[in-house]
Formats: C-alpha cells, sequence, structure tokens
C-alpha cells in the first residue's frame, strides 16, 4: 500500500540549533571541578506541515561550537527528509565521522534524535514512552541528586531539605582524601537515618586502591551504589573493583553508544547503568542501552545531571517505559535550563508524591518550550 498524500508529503524543512548558557544560583562541586555555569544546545525541528520537534544535547562546555556543528554539518542531511525514519536518518548523520563513534558529534546526534522522537509524538498523538512500547508508569520512584561535596553545614542543610521534601532515595557526592570522603559518607547515613536509600557518586576521584578502601566503608554503611568510582575507560579496574567490594557498581553517563555499555552489562562489573540520552545518542541509542540492561539483567537508571528540561522530559519517557528501570535521577540544586525552558515543570522536586515523579502524558516529550525563555538564555543573535 503506498504512503497516504498527507503522510508522504511530510518533511524536515529546517533544523534550528540554539545554544543556551546559564548561572548557577549556587555553584555545584563535584570531585573533579566547582560549576559556575552550564550550558546546552536545544535543538528545533519543522516540518512542512507546520509540526515542531525540540530535542536537547549535552554541551558541558562551547555550546556555540555545538550549535555551528549542528548548523553547518548536521543540518543539511536531515532537510528534505522524511522525520519518522529516525534510524536510517541516526546513521546518516554519524556518517560524517570516519573513526569510533563518540564524542561532539554523538552529543550533536542526541539533541537531533530526541527532537526527532518528539515529532514522531506529535505526528501519532501519543507520549513518547508508549511509541517505546511501554511498561504501563505513569509515575516512576526518583532519588535525589545531589548532596554536595561541601562544607558540613551545608550538607546538614542539603540533606533536611532532601527528607523535608519527601525524598526515600538520596545521592552523594563524594571526593578526596578517602578518610574524609569515608566520614561524610558516615555523616549522611547519621542525618537520613536507616530507611533512606543512599548511594554515592565519585565522579571518577578515585584510583582502584582508593576506590576499594572506600567501597568497602559503604557497603558497612548500607549504602546501596557506588557511581562512577574510577575513571570510566578503566574497564579491568571496574572487573577487578566489582569483585573486591560487596556494593552495586553504577556507571553508564559517559558512554556515548550501546556499544559502549555492553561490556560493561555483558561481565556484569556494574549493576546499575546510567546513560545520559543527552550525551548518548538520543532517544534510539538510549534505548538501546535500556533494551541491553534488561537482556543482561541490570538495572537502569537514566543520568540527567546538570542538563535541561528536555533531557528530563526525555529521560522521564525512557523511565517509564524501560523494563529494568530503577529510579529516576531528580536534581534539586537550581538550574535555569531545568525549570524556565518549559511552560510548566518537569521532573522538578516540588511534583514529587510518596517518592515518584509523574511522566508527562501529551504527545511526544509531553512538554511545550517557553519561546521568551528560549531567546533569553540562547547565547549570541536570537533567531
Amino acid at each position: 500500500m503506498s504512503p497516504s498524500p498527507t503522510y508522504a508529503g511530510r518533511r524536515i524543512t529546517e533544523v534550528i540549533a540554539h545554544p543556551l548558557r546559564a548561572a548557577l544560583p549556587t555553584p555545584q562541586r563535584t570531585s573533579q571541578a566547582t560549576f559556575a555555569s552550564i550550558e546546552i544546545v536545544v535543538v528545533e525541528i519543522r516540518t512542512a506541515d507546520g509540526l515542531v520537534g525540540w530535542g536537547e544535547c549535552l554541551a558541558r562546555r562551547g555550546c556555540t561550537a555545538y550549535a555551528s556543528f549542528i548548523d553547518e554539518v548536521l543540518a543539511p542531511l536531515l532537510v528534505g527528509e522524511d522525520p519518522l525514519d529516525r534510524r536510517r536518518l541516526w546513521s546518516r548523520l554519524r556518517a560524517p565521522l570516519t573513526g569510533r563513534t563518540g564524542g561532539m558529534l554523538v552529543e550533536a546526534i542526541a539533541g537531533i534524535d530526541i527532537a526527532l522522537w518528539d515529532l514522531a509524538g506529535h505526528i501519532c498523538g501519543l507520549p513518547v514512552a508508549k511509541l517505546l512500547g511501554g511498561a504501563g508508569r505513569s509515575r516512576v520512584a526518583a532519588y535525589a541528586s545531589s548532596i554536595n561535596w561541601l562544607d558540613e553545614d551545608t550538607v546538614r542543610a542539603e540533606v533536611d531539605a532532601v527528607l523535608r521534601a519527601g525524598f526515600r532515595q538520596v545521592k552523594v557526592k563524594l571526593g578526596r582524601p578517602v578518610p574524609d570522603a569515608i566520614q561524610r559518607a558516615r555523616l549522611v547515613r547519621e542525618l537520613a537515618g536507616d530507611d533512606i536509600v543512599l548511594g554515592v557518586d565519585a565522579n571518577w576521584a578515585y584510583d582502584l586502591d582508593d576506590a576499594i578502601v572506600v567501597g568497602r566503608a559503604l557497603a558497612d554503611l548500607g549504602y546501596a551504589f557506588f557511581e562512577e568510582p574510577i575513571a570510566p575507560e578503566d574497564r579491568e579496574g571496574y572487573r577487578r573493583l566489582a569483585h573486591a567490594v560487596p556494593i552495586r557498581l553504577a556507571a553508564g553517563e559517559s558512554d556515548f553508544t550501546a556499544g559502549d555499555a555492553l561490556e560493561a552489562l555483558a561481565d556484569r562489573s556494574i549493576g546499575l547503568v546510567q546513560p545520559d540520552v543527552a550525551r548518548a545518542g538520543g532517544i534510539s541509542e538510549t534505548w538501546r542501552i535500556a533494551e541491553l540492561a534488561a537482556l543482561h539483567r541490570v538495572r537502569y537508571a537514566p543520568h540527567v545531571g546538570w542538563s535541561g528540561a528536555l533531557c528530563v522530559a526525555a529521560s522521564l519517557q525512557l523511565a517509564a517505559a524501560a523494563e529494568s528501570f530503577w529510579s529516576f535521577e531528580c536534581m534539586v540544586c537550581e538550574n535555569p535550563l531545568r525549570q524556565a525552558l518549559t511552560t510548566a515543570p518537569v521532573g522538578e522536586a516540588g511534583l514529587l508524591v510518596d517518592g515518584e515523579l509523574p511522566v508527562p502524558d501529551g504527545p511526544g516529550l509531553g512538554v511545550e518550550v517557553d519561546r521568551d525563555r528560549l531567546a533569553a538564555l540562547r547565547v549570541g543573535t536570537s533567531r
């Protein structure tokens, strides 16, 4: 059967990259650095029949460079194409990179791919979670992220705030030196009590030997997971660490593709995989990772970090659909790119009910971009 005239006439007419930057009201500190501002790129895709899809790519530094790359290299590959051919378009966008898949190209593709899925939802009149097959979730469990690697008074205030907000799961940032990290983990356990699920994110602060010491202490304190204790590329280190510590290891936010994640899933060196949809090639590639996680009986928890509202919305859709989903990263720090980019809040702590967040049920990502705020946050000349 040939396609209907309406469908046959639907083609991409324009791809617009919006580089955004915002100062954080409260700088965020990890074991690697202190971040006073954040950047992303929002991708807008328009079709000939007036539909618009929105996406977001991670661009931690140099958002204007990402936007230029999208405008000059990737957008010409999309204009005139059918927006529903997501897998074919993903491969076409990847083709300019002749080396191994990863880096800036895949992060840029992520924003485009999310926008194409948003478009598909609007075309079909369904949320992305339903297009993915759906697991029947309208709400998802969430953990507070994160208690900063700052002074003790700040930590006490942050723990009190997330508990009062109703969180039952909390993630803590740890760094160096090791004795201080263990003492911080002990303090947060005392403050939170035994009934709260706690996890740690070290942002690969340690070498293998120090990670073993910290991991064993965390296990003794009843922590549920130990995220990125060592450098993400140290695959042998993760295998050795998994055998040395009685705590679930978590990783994946540094992965770009399902191929990157496959090794850690296959050898079970991690028990919780955390891909970031705004880095890992968008919804198409992140869904592959989530499906591989289910196949290998590994839990899935989407990484959000300091991304914007569109990453949050896409991550909620994935969380609602993924078979092995465990918990959603609900960021509790102030972030204009997350809190002010859409006309209604999405994935915010204020929406928490009984430790769960609602999944947007509108078509596509289920959110609407506030164009005035988009223009105000844009770096350079507004379009």
